[in-house]
């Protein structure tokens, strides 16, 4: 078995710690996803899918517990190097693309290159290349808002790419997508996954999650459940 990726002990995530409305969304979650896993993470909507994602993505800390991201305690790191983890060890995908609107496709991908102090010369380089591998090569010079979804989707996934990431973490990829578009987003994360891509995608999809290597159930903030799924059949 390869090296984890994600290590997760005993995660709890409370707010309004102290208060007379304490929530404890968490409940002591144990995670643990190898290099080269495509996971599915599942459940309904109060679940607690979002703060997990949050936690895994290193958005939000955990209230107690342990998570060691590709060999670093992030439980433990400081505010201030988070970011930087980030940046360098997770590439988001979300439902709602977040590009920035008014630059080109190809600025966009090139846009955490940039945060990472890449060179313009490699950062353009790079990002020619992974927009081609997306298929959106002639789009380059494209802005958002000339863009259909499932462009707008193929340029996030390019972008999330870009620092060569450990983890590929994918919230509802497909949630704004039509059926059609969604198979071309998903055939691009199997095609990733067959290259060595660790990926985590969090869908309320039971038919996406299908797809996946391992299906995890989440309800009430624990993981209930815990199986095989049947792949991606061509």
């Amino acid at each position: 078995m390869q090296q984890p990726i994600i290590e997760m002990h005993g995660i709890v995530k409370r707010y309004y710690i102290g208060k007379p409305n304490e929530l404890e969304i968490l409940h002591g979650i144990d995670l643990t996803v190898h290099q080269g896993e495509f996971v599915a993470i599942v459940g309904e909507s109060g679940s607690g899918k979002s703060t997990l994602m949050n936690i895994i993505g290193v958005l939000d800390k955990p209230t107690e517990g342990s998570y060691v991201l590709d060999g670093v305690d992030v439980s433990k790191a400081k505010d201030s190097a988070l970011s930087d983890i980030r940046n360098r060890k997770i590439g988001f995908v979300f439902q709602t693309f977040n590009l920035i609107g008014r630059t080109s496709a190809q600025k966009n991908v090139e846009l955490p290159l940039l945060y990472a102090r890449v060179p313009a010369r490699q950062r353009a380089k790079r990002a020619k290349e992974l927009l081609e591998q997306v298929g959106m090569s002639e789009r380059a010079t494209h802005e958002p808002n000339e863009l259909s979804g499932g462009q707008k989707q193929r340029v996030a996934i390019a972008r999330a790419l870009a620092n060569e990431p450990a983890l590929l973490l994918a919230d509802e990829p497909t949630g704004a997508l039509d059926s059609a578009t969604s198979r071309t987003v998903m055939d691009i994360f199997h095609d990733l996954h067959r290259q060595g891509m660790t990926i985590v995608l969090i869908t309320h999809s039971q038919q996406l999650a299908e797809e996946c290597q391992r299906i995890l159930t989440l309800q009430d903030g624990r993981i209930i459940g815990e199986r095989k799924g049947a792949g991606r059949h061509a």
